[in-house]
């Protein structure tokens, strides 16, 4: 059945801060210039904001330069950080580090506690207003190219395949979106802009990406409990000092609290569950005391490029670019990468509306990357470089490491560290020690099934499995025979699951795909990268709510 077609100048694939900021800023420079520009975006969740998670600490700088008036416009934007308090935790107490000694990077003085996603669906309805054509719920699921090779847009994925890849009573194809110039803005790892950097070589000559899964969960807490617009960072336990990572507790407004912990996903012991952690992270005197008499409300997780400057490809290609963290835009050191996204998304948008103005069509934006080097966002992130390789030093030595390289030499080493790839970093099974996590109390601690349900997570059974194996005997040959079958554990929804026969012989592995919350961890931690994640139906998946 051949697919209908739409042409549009821009299409922008992804509706979070980078993607709603290229199409605002698209749309404000039609209205200044006068010269009419077609933008449409699709969007995956089922609405704008629901496939968002994050912190988030918002740094505003970028927002002020998109919509200069934003208080006024209503953005849910309101809970100033009134205090930060960074802690090194031992297993029964923790020393908070004196304001003083904190590098610049750790201070959030001017900056907000948000539900991104509810910024998110804010810039969504400012899209829509200024009249950016937004499609939630179609998936981008298969990049389009034309006779030269360039980028022509994408097709949005089919509904109503049956999971033998047949066609349903209930089939509908995808339509194909053609473009001048087409943003990618599917967030951390995604899977187009993978695709992307294979076929145009974009990441020649720069570092692996490297990157954290972060978990997140909201809550309800006693009014005595709660202290709106503390920020909390926290680093050392449950993690061994040679593992990457740390937890955070952001107090929103009314009575809200979100709390979560990210993992370096560059973890060598196979054993370790980065869901597991976070519920033990809980049990701290030190962070308990913010929760205890609580209610939990939601649950989620999402992977983070950490990489910075030297794991960011090469931005642009023959029809258009790679922006927020499709890019790798974070600011790992800062702990926030919103404020990059939303600027990344702006300086795309003034190449590709002066391309378009010029009647330009799919070449490259060399005039994105041009204006990203001269931007405040560079220096922010040149600044930083070296975060993340010190950190893969240990946690005392990479804390002195990066505090000397930010308090003395403000940033400016004349040297600059490199990463490392993380999927094979895992030490066989055999030579590490078990960990033996405590069961869930069902009060505080939680068990993943419990925790997918809060995130509202959806996908219609009767589909093709959207976690494909390149290699079906690898999971047992290899990831359970060597190193205990992680995916087990790394997974933080239960996806994937060794289970045997009556038995107890004859293991293979059952993939619950339904349970996806699409962090990507799988995809990127897999030791021989035998799991390819790819779209699923447009519309399936979490839906968070504010987070």
């Amino acid at each position: 059945m051949e697919r209908e077609s739409m042409e549009f100048d821009v299409l922008i694939v992804g509706g979070g801060p980078a993607g709603l900021a290229a199409a605002i800023r698209l749309k404000q420079l039609a209205a200044e210039k006068g010269n009419d520009i077609s933008v449409c975006l699709i969007e995956k969740a089922a609405e704008i904001g629901a496939h968002i998670l994050s912190g988030a600490v918002m740094d505003p700088r970028a927002l002020n330069e998109l919509i200069p008036d934003w208080k006024e416009q209503g953005a849910p934007v309101t809970t100033a950080v009134t205090e930060d308090r960074v802690i090194f935790l031992n297993e029964t107490g923790g020393r908070k580090v004196p304001t003083g000694l904190l590098p610049d990077c750790f201070l959030n003085h001017g900056n907000y506690i948000v539900r991104l996603g509810n910024v998110a669906k804010w810039l969504g309805e400012q899209a829509e207003a200024l009249g950016v054509e937004v499609y939630p719920g179609f998936a981008g699921a298969e990049i389009l190219f034309d006779e030269t090779g360039a980028v022509k847009g994408v097709a949005t994925g089919d509904m109503g395949v049956t999971r033998e890849g047949e066609q349903g009573p209930a089939y509908q194809p995808g339509m194909e979106l053609h473009a001048k110039y087409t943003l990618f803005a599917e967030g951390c790892r995604g899977h187009l802009g993978k695709q992307l950097e294979a076929k145009f070589n974009l990441r020649n000559g720069v570092d692996p990406q490297t990157y954290g899964i972060g978990l997140k969960e909201l809550w309800e807490v006693p009014a005595e409990r709660h202290e709106p617009g503390v920020v909390v960072h926290t680093t050392g336990w449950p993690l061994p000092s040679d593992t990457y990572g740390g937890g955070f507790v952001y107090h929103l407004e009314d009575n809200l609290v979100a709390i979560g912990y990210v993992v370096g996903l560059n973890y060598t012991n196979p054993h370790l569950s980065p869901f597991e952690e976070f519920q033990r992270y809980k049990t701290h005197p030190e962070i308990r005391k913010y929760l205890e008499g609580g209610k939990r409300l939601a649950y989620g997780a999402r992977a983070i490029a950490a990489g910075g400057l030297q794991s960011q490809p090469k931005l642009v290609f023959p029809g258009g670019a790679l922006i927020g963290d499709d890019a790798g835009f974070l600011n790992a050191a800062r702990i926030k990468g919103s404020h990059a996204a939303i600027k990344s998304g702006m300086l795309a948008a003034e190449a590709a509306f002066d391309a378009v103005a010029a009647e330009r069509q799919r070449d490259e934006l060399a005039a994105f990357p041009e204006a990203f080097k001269s931007s405040w966002l560079y220096e922010e992130l040149h600044k930083t470089r070296n975060f993340k390789p010190y950190m893969k030093k240990g946690l005392w030595m990479g804390s002195l490491l990066f505090g000397i390289d930010q308090k003395v030499l403000k940033g400016k080493a004349p040297w600059t560290l490199h990463n490392s790839s993380d999927h094979d970093k895992l030490k066989l099974a055999s030579e590490c020690p078990k960990i033996d996590y405590p069961k869930p109390d069902g009060v505080l601690t939680f068990d993943r099934l419990s925790s997918v349900f809060l995130s509202n997570t959806n996908h219609e059974e009767d589909q093709p499995c959207h976690l494909q194996l390149k290699d079906a005997s690898v999971p047992i040959a290899v990831n359970l025979a060597k190193y205990d079958a992680p995916e087990q554990r790394y997974c933080p929804a239960g996806v994937y699951e060794i289970v045997r026969d009556e038995s107890g012989q004859n293991p293979r592995l059952q993939i619950n795909a339904q349970n996806c919350v699409h962090c990507k961890t799988c995809d990127i931690k897999d030791p021989t990268q035998n799991i390819n994640w790819v779209v699923p139906q447009g519309g399936e998946g979490p839906i968070y709510q504010g987070m």
